[in-house]
Parts: C-alpha cells; structure tokens; sequence
C-alpha cells in the first residue's frame, strides 16, 4: 500500500482537531462532524466531555461547504454548538435516520446500504451510500439503546476514487461487511482514539482503538487512511503515536496520511 498513489493524490483532506475533516471529490465539498467551538465542558447523561485543545480552523475559514458527513447529532465531541450553526448555511447535511428528523430542513437521513446521488458541478454524480456503524461494544441494537445511531459514510462515482468515512464505529465486523461491499477503499478517515468511559459498557471501547484501526485498513484494502478523532478531547485514551505504532507494527505505516492541519 502507497500513500502516493495517483488515485488518493486527488483527494486533499485537511483535519481541524477532533473529528472534522474537510476534503473534496468529484468536484464537491465535503465536511465531517463539525466541531468548531473553543475549549471547554459540555454536560452529558452520566458525566462531562471536556474539550482540551481549539480547532486549528474557524468556520468563517473553511470556505464553500457543499455537504456535511454527519456521523451522529447527538454527542457535542461530534457536532458542537459552532457546528450546528454552520449546518444553517451548508445544502445538505447527510446523517442518521433519527438526526434527519431532528435536524429539519436541509438535512437528510440515511439507513443503513441506502445511497443518494449528489450531481457534480461539472455533469455526473456522486454516490453516497449510508453504512453500518456501532458506537461500542456487543449487539447494535444494545449500544444503540444508550448510545444512539450512527452512520458511516462510503462515496464513489464514475472515474472517483473511494472513500469511507466511518464515523464513531467500534466494530470490525461492521468493517468486513463494508468491505465486502466497496473493496478495496482508496481512502478511508476512519475515527480512532480508543475512548471509554467507566458508565458505559463497564470501560470497553466505544470507537476504535489504534490497533484496530491499523486492522480496519487492512480489511478495508485501504490505500490511504486519515484518522480523526483522536486528539482534542479528554475521553480519547490514544492518539498520534499510538496510531504510528500500530500501523507500522501492522506494516502499514506507508498508508497512514495524518492529513493537512488546518
């Protein structure tokens, strides 16, 4: 696996801290989990997030943003107070089934396998297809009764590469099912940071830990992979060097892209 393959050279990814990322395709743009505001705690059932570091960008910064990946509305570490506010100047947001309601007007829910096609400035389109996330451990039905859907996000078309953008996903059995569909992935953004928390799941993971997600890419055939979510709040247990130890224990190292900041 190269990082230097023509096929993800085209696709520019700038990572902002936590799990936003902006990149285009297809001549669109496209912003993940906007999380914008400046440091602090936000009061949650069973405890606090904490904030611990700003993004390295503002909102008025971004530039034109066609559409938001929204993995899931209703954690702040995924779609903070700054976030929902941008979400009232972008077209379209594309989220969970649930967030789609809540959100209202310019937002559109995605079940799982269930694809949109966006037109691309220039003719053509772009496939967006909704995916399978869980956000912990065991059943989905179970993690889904505390924790709420999620969804990932898989992006193709005619002469495009692929992308997968995974959301909070905890579960390689979810990944093997995308691959089996889309492999291999040209890039993947896969969500990492190995969070837990001691109310939840008794402390297991709710979203990927580095090795886990060094063995995400090797299911997925991925070319490139750029994590987020791994750095800027406190609940995340692993970060930077953990994901440069796993992938280059895994001997994927040379696929890991740690993205453009800011």
């Amino acid at each position: 696996m190269s990082s230097t393959s023509a096929s993800t050279k085209q696709i520019p990814v700038r990572v902002f801290g936590g799990p936003t990322a902006l990149f285009e395709y297809g001549g669109l743009r496209f912003l993940t989990d906007p999380t914008f505001d400046a440091p602090g705690d936000y009061h949650v059932p069973g405890g606090k997030l904490t904030k611990t570091a700003p993004s390295s960008a503002a909102p008025a910064g971004l530039g034109r943003v066609d559409v938001v990946l929204l993995s899931h509305d209703e954690h702040p570490d995924n779609l903070d107070t700054s976030g929902r506010a941008l979400l009232a100047d972008v077209p379209l947001t594309l989220t969970t089934p649930g967030g789609g309601r809540r959100l209202g007007s310019g937002s559109r829910g995605l079940a799982d396998w269930e694809p949109v096609e966006l037109d691309r400035p220039g003719g053509g389109t772009i496939t967006v297809t909704g995916v399978p996330a869980v956000h912990g451990p065991g059943a989905r039905e179970e993690v889904e009764s505390l924790v709420g859907q999620v969804v990932g996000f898989v992006l193709t078309g005619e002469g495009l590469p692929t992308v997968y953008v995974s959301g909070d996903n905890a579960s390689l059995d979810v990944v093997r099912q995308i691959a089996e569909r889309f492999g291999p992935v040209d890039t993947a953004i896969l969500f990492a940071g190995a969070p837990r928390f001691s109310v939840l799941f008794d402390g297991a993971l709710i979203v990927l830990d580095s090795v886990q997600a060094a063995e995400a890419a090797k299911i997925l055939g991925a070319r490139r992979v750029v994590p987020v979510h791994y750095d800027s709040w406190a609940h995340f247990t692993e970060g930077r060097d953990e994901l440069v130890a796993a992938f280059t224990a895994a001997g994927l190292v040379d696929c890991l892209d740690l993205g453009d900041r800011g």
